[in-house]
């Protein structure tokens, strides 16, 4: 038998996803070699050695910005947003489930943020805070910013979940005398648990890699992205890369820990 021949374009998409992953990986596979150099490393290759020693700096004092408290700062923040798009994204999937007057005016409104750029987004909130004679801090207003970006990616995400959601097993429970909060958290919520894990997952690493929203409303203090920018300039030292290795493991091993939970949360709903 004559063996099919593939058609050109089959090669075409194979060279262009190769591209696509050596231009995604390549840059962070090299910014991990060059975190692990010696004590007399530099920024480009040849590498000086093999060492931790740039990575253990990461945790020391620096001659410019800290990285410690940035991460502190950002975790948090990303903590306090994950839980705030989880809360309000899942309140409105339960909302839209039936129309209601103005539910397209508020559907749009809520996203509209999307389309807007980022940074127009920080001044605005920056120049409310003015108005209101508040001080802009990365609790605060930063805050406020990243919600404009994470909320409205969790409400789509959360009507598609409620848009495919059996009401069957609901209207069951309340067949059985239970009431609409025992109904929710008895029957609803073990069957979206999975995904508002991956919601929470969304908001929390929405928010701890956003630069351009914080850029202008973050105060004194800076998020990590803000400080990896101003060290950008500053910083000559493997130290910037040995900081990037960390946050990419720490990044993987957070995903690595929300992908089990949706997977034993998962099981639970099949048994």
């Amino acid at each position: 038998m004559a063996k099919s021949k593939r058609p050109i374009s089959y090669y075409f998409l194979a060279a262009f996803f190769g591209l696509f992953v050596l231009f995604l990986y390549g840059p962070m596979f090299v910014m991990f070699l060059l975190s692990l150099q010696g004590p007399k490393g530099t920024l480009t290759f040849p590498m000086r050695g093999f060492s931790f020693y740039w990575l253990q700096s990461v945790f020391e004092e620096q001659r410019v910005g800290n990285f410690v408290e940035a991460f502190s700062r950002s975790f948090s923040l990303a903590i306090i947003i994950a839980l705030i798009t989880v809360v309000f994204s899942v309140l409105a999937g339960l909302a839209f489930r039936k129309q209601f007057k103005g539910s397209s005016v508020v559907f749009y409104l809520t996203i509209s943020s999307l389309i807007v750029p980022s940074i127009l987004v920080s001044l605005g909130i920056g120049i409310l805070f003015s108005l209101i004679d508040l001080p802009v801090q990365w609790f605060s207003s930063a805050l406020a910013g990243h919600l404009t970006w994470t909320l409205p990616f969790a409400f789509l995400i959360m009507l598609g979940i409620f848009g495919r959601f059996n009401p069957a097993y609901e209207e069951a429970a309340r067949d059985l005398g239970a009431s609409e909060t025992t109904t929710f958290w008895e029957i609803v919520f073990p069957l979206i648990a999975a995904s508002v894990v991956g919601v929470a997952l969304l908001g929390f690493t929405l928010s701890y890699d956003e630069f351009t929203r914080t850029s202008l409303i973050s105060g004194e203090t800076n998020t990590l992205p803000l400080e990896i920018f101003g060290m950008t300039t500053n910083v000559t030292s493997p130290a910037l890369y040995a900081l990037g290795t960390l946050t990419t493991i720490f990044s993987f091993a957070l995903i690595g820990v929300a992908l089990f939970a949706m997977k034993m949360l998962s099981r639970r709903q099949t048994k």
